[in-house]
């Protein structure tokens, strides 16, 4: 629980979000692998989505559905197993056929079915199962947690547990609500990473202004992690506003508070993707100070999270402050060696672009920890960026040597 009250353990659901989950045979495990949200009646939507030139489809239509709608979605639909993605026309065919079923049998517009798929790419969607299964996926939908929380559980792949954070706002006498469900574990990466992410609030908002708190929001947030420098096909953050709680944004106090709570709830999912990333044993909270620009620190902070060599150094503990200082010499920021330092925990290791005396045990045991600090100071002066990153282990390689096999 933070200061504001956001926790990843309770769901406190928004009102105006139902929620269900089925198996439609989509993995092979039998788990279940297609799940929906209905929203209420004028709930506006915003989007951000993957910065890959190679797209799936359900991001195709889902940047289309909020255009056409104007930003106003009636329900999302997910399938977990199955990306959807490099299957040519079929597979915009097999997800307008989703959004199209799934429209009709609620009553509404099919631009305003959000579709979204993750899983394995170049695979064609089984549309007859899943078609089969929309009429008792929409029955089902319940609003309660548990509900909120089997979703969360549908749209894992190798993800070991579900993602989810809540918070509650008291906002001029009335009870504001929202909940971030989260999926991504491997190919975690800035530009968004292989996740999903739903976003979901009771404020009453217009899809403009839900855009203008997403954005900047998912910039300090979800495009300072990565796991492993890859960048999906299919990432997606939607915010969605049922306008049920009765507060809207032109009051100033309350869109201060929300930007406040949802900026909290999406540093939590972020870490909590990072901190599940695929044969992950050590999350490393990376600062970089002193950089001339915002860009200029994530550039640099990008070139370190993605070293191979400096990321295998942290899997096995190892205080090589080299290769950090490696990295940051070739991420293409003009910097000035000599005045480079490094931390790890409390201790330099590094100053002013040279080795610095320090206690290589304690420095080891400090990688040792499930969280580790490093900093990189470029000069005095500067914001600091933090960059949540994690080391690469054997049991990563394993993980994605065995994916489709």
């Amino acid at each position: 629980m933070t200061e504001l009250g956001v926790t990843s353990v309770e769901i406190h659901l928004p009102s105006g979000f139902s929620f269900s989950s089925v198996s439609a045979g989509i993995k092979v495990s039998g788990r279940p692998d297609l799940a929906l949200v209905e929203c209420c009646a004028g709930t506006t939507a915003a989007a951000v989505f993957t910065k890959n030139r190679v797209v799936a489809a359900p991001v195709v239509i889902g940047r289309e559905a909020l255009r056409k709608s104007r930003g106003k979605i009636r329900a999302v639909v997910v399938n977990s197993g199955n990306a959807n993605c490099a299957t040519g026309p079929q597979g915009l065919h097999a997800c307008h056929a989703v959004c199209r079923e799934t429209a009709r049998i609620l009553g509404t517009r099919t631009d305003k079915v959000f579709p979204s798929s993750t899983g394995i790419i170049g695979v064609p969607l089984p549309t007859g199962k899943i078609l089969a299964q929309v009429p008792d996926l929409i029955a089902q939908r319940q609003g309660t947690p548990e509900a909120a929380r089997k979703f969360a559980e549908t749209i894992m792949t190798t993800d070991t547990h579900p993602k989810v954070a809540s918070a509650v706002l008291q906002i001029r006498h009335h009870e504001v609500r929202l909940l971030g469900i989260a999926k991504g574990s491997g190919m975690i990466h800035p530009q968004l990473a292989t996740m999903l992410v739903y976003l979901f609030t009771d404020v009453a908002a217009t899809a403009r202004e839900l855009k203008q708190l997403l954005a900047p929001v998912c910039d300090e947030t979800f495009n300072c992690i990565s796991v492993d420098g890859d960048t999906s096909t299919n990432d997606t953050v939607l915010l969605l506003a049922s306008g049920e709680s009765g507060v809207d944004l032109k009051d100033r106090r309350a869109t201060r508070l929300l930007r406040a709570a949802l900026l909290e709830i999406c540093q939590s999912l972020a870490e909590q993707i990072v901190r599940d990333g695929e044969g992950v044993r050590h999350v490393i909270r990376l600062s970089i100070e002193g950089a001339r620009t915002r860009n200029d620190a994530r550039q640099i902070a990008r070139a370190i999270a993605h070293s191979p060599l400096v990321k295998t150094a942290w899997a096995g503990a190892d205080p090589n402050w080299g290769r950090i200082l490696a990295a940051v010499g070739r991420s293409g920021v003009p910097v000035n060696p000599e005045g480079i330092s490094i931390f790890i925990g409390e201790q330099r290791v590094c100053h002013r672009g040279q080795a610095f005396a320090f206690n290589e045990k304690a420095a080891h045991q400090h990688l040792s920890l499930p969280t580790c600090e490093v900093r990189v100071q470029l000069g005095p002066g500067g914001t600091p960026l933090r960059f949540l990153t994690t080391d690469l282990t054997s049991e990563y390689v394993r993980i994605n040597a065995d994916y489709s096999t």
